[in-house]
């Protein structure tokens, strides 16, 4: 049972320090990097560049729904917004409501927003 308990734990060190590892990547690639993710905010018109610093989140707690579209990802609020909830997004599973199906995950907005993609 030890030897199992012990196993169960390295893999857990090993997954926090892939995804850290995968974390720090990406932000080293900095603000415009090719493949980076771009959020549009509708309410504002603009454009911003994000880094997705946590892939998998639990559905805890509030989250604002980032939408996926021909266009890339959109969402309804941004910085400085009442309903903005600082990067904490879920993106739906297609039945139209948030639930355990859904991607629940951390990826700020990094101001300022642009205009164009």
């Amino acid at each position: 049972m030890k030897t199992l308990k012990t196993l169960g734990t390295a893999c857990l060190i090993s997954a926090a320090l892939v995804a850290t590892t995968t974390a720090y990547a990406e932000r080293e690639k900095g603000r415009g990097h090719s493949g980076a993710p771009v959020v549009y905010v509708t309410s504002q018109g603009l454009y911003y560049d994000s880094i997705v610093v946590v892939d998998s989140l639990p559905m805890k707690g509030n989250f604002q729904q980032l939408i996926p579209g021909m266009n890339g990802l959109s969402t309804e609020f941004g910085p400085g917004e009442v309903g903005h909830l600082g990067g904490r997004w879920w993106i739906d599973d297609g039945d139209g409501e948030m639930n355990e199906g859904d991607k629940f995950f951390l990826c700020p907005l990094l101001g300022p927003g642009r205009e164009n993609p």
